[in-house]
């Protein structure tokens, strides 16, 4: 399995093979874990090497990279190369499969992806001149060039997208079985998979919402109304706060909002294990406005002066233990 790993990033595989290993990728966690490493190993190779013209190119990066990996020379440049990646916040990579059923919608076309690491953030621009604000811990999914009838993109995590208007190409953003059609509009998607909530938030213009695939079941937002999706369950109610979208500023706002809400997006944000040993603290409520820049234990030490309770960090396990 590893040298079909290595075949799929020098472009060996054919078409379905690459669907066969990804289809196992997608149900082996070692497997996956061993495929995201490699995947941000051959981000680095076309940094260190700047040979990624093309497809043929890029193989060639990579192997060159993986043999070139054994000497005390090039891990150095690696470190040096990471710390580049860090600096410009994206690892952008290339593959051809999202999830299963994005290739039902994609077809072969070839996907590129773009992740935002913990505790950033990233404003990118897709060719039709639409922009997208990316949250930490999120990722978008883009084909190299939109197709004549439509564009399509996919997204895990979070996002805020400004799309530029075209009648004849409507927009179509997937996320966690959801479909959103806009012809031009903001908008912003909330969909974490460890959440197991799907919320998206109309902010200007007009939006569809509908299971994927099944316009018969959509929903139409108006500006200032969002759509929650929580165990099966749709309901679409008025935006309560937008503060909530300075985070492409690089605020998180909290407006009357549980400890136990914002906790969950601090972990999500940053990536980190919070652990409460006395649950009652869970519905202690906050407004307040917190810059990402300042990190978690920052953060946490704001909050922890309206109500007190004790913070331990576990450096170790990547994780903090709060108790009162």
């Amino acid at each position: 399995m590893e040298n079909q790993l290595h075949q799929y990033f020098q472009g060996e595989l054919k078409q379905e093979e690459r669907l066969r290993l990804l289809r196992a990728i997608e149900s082996n966690k070692e497997l996956k874990q061993e495929f995201i490493e490699l995947k941000n190993l051959q981000t680095l190779a076309s940094y260190a090497y700047n040979e990624e013209k093309d497809h043929l190119e890029s193989g060639k990066s990579y192997h060159l990279f993986i043999r070139r990996l054994k000497h005390k020379r090039l891990l150095n440049l690696v470190a040096k190369a990471a710390s580049i990646a860090a600096a410009v916040i994206v690892l952008v990579t290339v593959t051809y499969l999202y999830t299963i059923n994005q290739v039902q919608n994609l077809q072969d076309e070839q996907l590129l992806s773009l992740h935002v690491p913990a505790g950033q953030r990233l404003k990118f621009t897709l060719q039709d001149g639409t922009s997208v604000w990316l949250n930490s811990r999120s990722t978008l999914y883009y084909p190299a060039s939109f197709t004549k009838d439509k564009r399509r993109v996919a997204v895990e995590g979070e996002a805020l997208f400004n799309v530029t208007h075209d009648a004849e190409r409507p927009f179509i953003v997937s996320a966690e079985g959801i479909d959103m059609k806009v012809l031009g509009t903001t908008f912003n998607v909330f969909s974490y998979p460890e959440t197991e909530i799907f919320r998206t938030s109309l902010l200007e213009g007009s939006l569809m919402v509908y299971p994927e695939n099944d316009e018969s079941g959509s929903v139409v937002l108006k500006p200032s109304e969002q759509v929650t999706v929580e165990k099966g369950k749709m309901k679409v109610e008025r935006i309560p706060d937008t503060g909530y979208f300075l985070w492409t500023e690089g605020i998180y706002s909290f407006y009357n909002e549980s400890l136990a809400n914002i906790l969950k997006k601090l972990e999500l944000y940053f990536d980190i294990e919070i652990i409460v040993k006395d649950p009652t603290i869970y519905t202690w409520e906050y407004t307040g406005k917190f810059r990402q820049r300042d990190g978690i234990d920052e953060i946490l030490r704001i909050i922890n002066k309206i109500h007190k309770f004790k913070i331990e960090k576990d450096e170790g396990n990547n994780r903090i233990i709060l108790s009162r």
